[in-house]
């Protein structure tokens, strides 16, 4: 059974950072391809990045530069790097996992909430 568990989670002052976790387990870590969402109240879910098996990563434009996305193979576990953060970055944080870049994320993980004040 696939689990995914988020944490790291929090309140913190714009400007300031918070890295994020996500442990994974019943699955070859090594062979998924790691995505990082969010959901803000009220609109829908968005991508934020992501990293494959091999290390390759993307991001969505307005977390560029800001946030880094890293996995640690032998923890089974990806990482959130979130620097300088924004009021409008606030939202639960989610991570999933997919096969292949062709196929959907088929298990995520229950959230982490993240909260960042002016």
């Amino acid at each position: 059974q696939v689990q995914l568990v988020e944490s790291g989670g929090g309140l913190v002052q714009a400007g300031g950072s918070l890295r994020l976790s996500c442990a994974a387990s019943g699955l070859t870590f090594v062979n998924y391809i790691m995505g990082w969402f969010r959901q803000a109240p009220g609109k829908e879910r968005e991508f934020v990045g992501h990293i494959s098996w091999s290390g390759g990563y993307s991001y969505a434009d307005s977390v560029k530069g800001r946030f880094t996305i890293s996995r640690d193979n032998a923890k089974n576990t990806v990482y959130l790097q979130m620097n300088s953060l924004k009021p409008e970055d606030t939202a639960v944080y989610y991570c999933a996992v997919r096969r292949t870049f062709a196929s959907s994320y088929d298990y995520w993980g229950q959230g982490t909430q993240v909260t960042v004040s002016s």
